[in-house]
């Protein structure tokens, strides 16, 4: 893992077919390595508890979840030793060793370390919780769809969220499980309401909904121009999509010209400069207030101007990207609140999306929020709207000095630089999906990581770092730990795929080997068992006590350990959909796939700058490897798991 959390950006693809008068639904981009949660080998899935309205339920669920223990240091040192055995020499390895054995001697710093943290296990509710985040580049989650209407359909989506925000308020939301155990519930309620705020150290997250009085609005932006609208009417039922359709049309109409100063673009920038401006923005008071009606809002709809045409092929691909940065400062990136935890995006051309900042939550609440959206899309219209006239939207106005113009104009620079630099390959593999490992008694998950890495060394003769999200939502208030992908077994399988010298059987066999120690890791991970934020936690412990770093920790391989040249992640929706997220190291990619029953959505993602990746070539080696995989086990008499 990494040495902080980074903030994830994705986007999420939805098939045409799971809408009525509504076209597929896309992706997502990102920075980084957290989440999703993931489904225990043994294949049982998460499953809801049928939802009963019983007060304080919430509070009594969440209070009877284990904290998430402090693996032993024995352990994590002999873990990290067999993870780095494929992508470091001999030598290297032999040094780490070395270094290990130091740093486990009895009265020695690892000891000393390993129980401040088990001290700070027992004092707090999770002791991962402390491992904050540092500033960092924004990037966001998001979904897309089509419909015909799109301000029609904006008013559909807005009542839907409300519907699901009534559960949440309810506190009436079905609990989930895994493997029969009750996960923790708190991210879904720091979704809505919620905005990270930029500092000059360190951002931090405020969450509105908690307060006496929570917010009844949302935030709309039109050609840059943002719009207070209130949701609720003064008998606090919510407005119907009669009502919502209305005030989003006088918010249009008002706001056709597009404003010469995209303010939000401000929020698209690095977080230290961000920081600055942010605190330069809102040293003017109606500045301030603006801001922070955006902050607090429910959540926010960005009404979005058409994007450039593209083939039917890249149509999704580009439908991606500009989900999460709104295509450049010539397009849409100056109509986005890019700290704003749900930002729903409909476009002009009748695309729709969703994008999410990371900070508050993992994905699952935002997966179940998209199913329920979609659901609630379907239906039709059974509530009278009240006659009764709608006040105006407020429009939120900004005072521009020169010296905010000046930080605009930096955020568009650094914007069209990220936009230009970044690559995204979205493919459906049509050929299987889930059903053909099941088929073979293999986990699907494990089966699609087994293809990233053959794919990977095909085309590097390398194996790497590979990171992949682990939920610890089985403890209270857990978030994510780190599957490592790339093993011994799954090396030795993709080595042995390609030599002309091996059997059939026995690359089968290695296969097999490779499936079972990904779904062994899956399960220790999940259990609170892995070794990254362990790890991480010891470094910043050594940090926090201002003692000189152990040296495992400036060791050549730890840095090998956490460049992750495959940083991925699986979405488990009900939605026919994929998120998309953006590679974590500079030559590195960032994969994300969902196996349907019979279809997988990838989107690959990388850089332009490093001349040594390429997402359509990842894709398409991909593709060839798992349709190798399967031929592989179909041809081999006797394959089983």
């Amino acid at each position: 893992m990494a040495t902080e959390y980074n903030i994830t950006n994705y986007i999420t693809v939805i098939d045409p077919q799971a809408l009525t008068s509504i076209s597929p639904t896309l992706l997502s981009i990102s920075q980084a390595k957290d989440l999703w949660y993931k489904v225990k080998p043994c294949g049982r899935l998460v499953r809801p508890v049928a939802p009963t309205r019983i007060p304080g339920r919430y509070l009594s669920h969440q209070e009877g979840l284990p904290k998430l223990p402090v693996p032993s240091l024995q352990q994590t040192c002999e873990r990290y030793l067999a993870t780095l055995e494929p992508i470091v020499d001999e030598e290297e390895l032999s040094h780490t060793k070395e270094l290990l054995a130091e740093f486990q001697k009895a009265g020695g710093v690892g000891e000393r370390l390993q129980k401040g943290l088990e001290r700070r296990a027992r004092k707090t509710e999770n002791w991962v919780s402390w491992l904050k985040s540092n500033p960092n580049p924004v990037l966001k989650y998001t979904i897309w769809c089509c419909c015909t209407s799109g301000l029609w359909f904006a008013a559909k989506l807005i009542a839907g969220v409300l519907d699901f925000k009534t559960m949440i308020d309810n506190e009436t939301l079905p609990v989930e499980y895994l493997g029969g155990k009750q996960l923790c519930m708190n991210q879904y309620y720091q979704v809505l309401s919620s905005c990270r705020v930029p500092g000059l150290k360190r951002d931090s997250v405020v969450n509105h909904a908690h307060r006496s009085r929570p917010p009844t609005h949302i935030t709309v932006v039109h050609n840059f121009q943002f719009f207070v609208l209130d949701v609720y009417n003064s008998d606090g039922t919510p407005l119907t999509v009669d009502q919502l359709y209305m005030q989003l049309e006088k918010v249009w109409s008002s706001s056709l010209q597009t404003n010469k100063e995209p303010i939000g673009i401000l929020t698209s920038n690095q977080r230290n400069s961000w920081g600055k401006a942010y605190n330069n923005l809102i040293k003017d008071k109606t500045n301030k207030d603006s801001v922070q009606a955006i902050q607090k809002s429910i959540f926010t709809v960005c009404l979005d101007a058409p994007m450039p045409c593209v083939s039917d092929e890249l149509y999704h691909s580009r439908a991606a990207v500009q989900m999460l940065h709104g295509g450049g400062s010539r397009w849409n990136s100056g109509n986005r609140w890019f700290d704003k935890t749900l930002q729903f995006i409909i476009g002009e051309d009748g695309s729709c999306g969703l994008m999410y900042e990371h900070a508050p939550a993992e994905g699952p609440p935002i997966v179940s929020l998209i199913d329920h959206v979609v659901e609630y899309t379907k239906k039709s219209e059974m509530v009278r709207t009240p006659m009764v006239p709608l006040p105006m939207p407020q429009k939120l106005r900004f005072n521009i000095t020169p010296e905010i113009k000046k930080d605009i104009e930096k955020a568009k620079q650094n914007m069209n630089i990220m936009v230009h630099d970044l690559d995204v390959k979205v493919i459906v593999f049509s050929h299987f999906g889930k059903n053909v490992p099941k088929t073979h008694k293999m986990s699907p998950d494990a089966f699609i990581q087994m293809g990233l890495q053959l794919a990977y060394y095909r085309m590097y003769q390398r194996c790497c770092a590979t990171y992949e999200s682990a939920s610890l939502r089985m403890f209270k208030l857990g978030r994510t730990d780190t599957i490592r992908s790339c093993s011994i077994d799954s090396a030795n399988f993709v080595k042995a795929m390609d030599d002309p010298a091996k059997q059939k059987i026995e690359k089968v066999t290695l296969l097999e080997k490779a499936v079972k120690a990904h779904r062994a890791y899956t399960d220790m991970a999940i259990h609170g068992q892995a070794i990254d934020r362990h790890l991480l936690g010891l470094k910043l412990q050594a940090i926090e006590d201002l003692t000189s770093m152990p040296e495992i920790f400036m060791d050549t391989s730890y840095a090998v350990a956490n460049h992750y040249n495959l940083s991925t992640s699986q979405v488990p929706a009900k939605t026919d959909c994929v998120m998309c997220f953006g590679p974590v190291a500079p030559d590195g990619y960032g994969v994300c796939y969902n196996p349907m029953a019979e279809h997988i959505n990838f989107a690959v993602s990388a850089f332009n700058s490093c001349n040594e990746t390429n997402a359509a070539h990842m894709a398409q080696r991909l593709e060839e490897a798992l349709l190798d995989m399967r031929m592989l086990l179909e041809s081999t008499p006797k394959a089983k798991l």
